[in-house]
């Protein structure tokens, strides 16, 4: 069989773990009862609980952007507003879908190394009170960040503690929290109960799942009406179980934990290699399992020739590179080589 690259555009592009399309199989030989009224979807609630803590309920839905929908449209207001920063996944790649369905507006604020700071919420609360103005009620944050860097525990600490303080709740999108977790040596609970948030967008599908997501409260009073909400917002699967089984895999034997370290090791690997080439330069930490660089845009187009990957910031020449938990060392190897390449004019 013929062996084709693998991409470092996505970690999207990655294939379904062989033990996530074991658990699929598994539960594929007869009837259940459907949208969530199965053994299989117990079981997994079940085990999120053991993982996250006994406090907290789960809801599985198909995707990121969902998760992320409905997870704020139960936390925020129409008149109120999602506070995030500028190149937030909600703000940038989700097309007004916070907008279009929770109502609320986003507030988007700068920030270099993606992360978001207590000192810069503080100018938005002054609208608190004013009537003309869209009222701050939740802060939003990446974990990791979109641009690859991690949150510190004392760091999410510190801003679920600030917002609380100031009667704004905290949402994190984990689409890669697998990865954050990984990076910082920490159990998922740790890097989401302990830490005080109050909802989850808990990703899968960048970390071996075929498909599905799933919306985490630790705040249980924000959850007293979410099943009506997720059924509006399109994300109730009848055939829960293909949705629950994966997840119960992934948090089953550290499955999620060695995939994203061998995701995080890639990048660490690819970013080690890409160092030494002159030229190229690194932008951002590279803390989890995405590398950003900056490279003249020729040899980023002679490159694009055999690898597709994506530009971040074409006015400065910034792109990213993602690896995942299927990435080798080998993979890593052939395509520093193919930059080598294109760095000296070669295709």
């Amino acid at each position: 069989m013929k062996r084709y690259k693998r991409s470092f555009a996505s970690d999207n592009n990655s294939i379904v773990h062989p033990k996530i399309m074991e658990a699929l199989n598994n539960v594929n030989n007869s009837h259940v009862l459907s949208y969530g009224d199965d053994p299989y979807t117990e079981s997994a609630r079940k085990r999120f609980k053991e993982v996250f803590g006994q406090g907290c309920e789960v809801y599985f839905v198909f995707n990121g952007t969902g998760a992320n929908v409905t997870g704020l449209a139960a936390m925020a207001r129409p008149h109120q507003a999602v506070i995030c920063t500028e190149n937030a996944h909600i703000n940038v790649d989700e097309c007004g879908a916070v907008e279009r369905f929770a109502g609320c507006r986003l507030w988007p604020l700068p920030s270099k190394d993606g992360k978001l700071k207590p000192e810069q919420i503080q100018p938005v609360l002054n609208v608190l009170g004013n009537q003309h103005h869209s009222q701050p009620g939740v802060v939003s944050v990446s974990q990791c960040t979109e641009l690859g860097t991690v949150y510190s525990i004392e760091e999410l600490k510190n801003l679920a503690a600030y917002a609380h303080s100031n009667n704004l709740l905290v949402h994190v999108d984990g689409a890669r929290i697998a990865n954050a977790a990984a990076f910082l040596g920490v159990s998922l609970k740790g890097v989401t109960a302990d830490t005080g948030i109050d909802v989850l967008s808990f990703g899968g599908t960048k970390n071996g799942l075929m498909f599905g997501e799933a919306v985490v409260f630790f705040n249980r009073q924000l959850a007293e009406n979410y099943k009506y909400i997720r059924k509006q917002g399109t994300q109730l699967a009848s055939k829960m179980r293909y949705i629950a089984v994966q997840f119960d895999a992934l948090l089953s034997d550290e499955l999620w934990l060695n995939n994203a370290k061998k995701a995080n090791a890639m990048a660490a690997l690819l970013a080690g290699e890409a160092e030494k080439i002159p030229g190229l330069k690194i932008t951002q930490p590279v803390q989890s399992n995405g590398v950003f660089v900056s490279m003249p845009r020729a040899a980023a187009e002679r490159l694009q020739q055999q690898y597709f990957f994506y530009p971040w910031n074409e006015e400065k020449g910034e792109y990213r590179w993602m690896t995942s938990f299927d990435t080798e060392e080998q993979d890593v190897m052939e395509f520093t080589a193919a930059i080598k390449a294109a760095m000296h004019g070669q295709h």
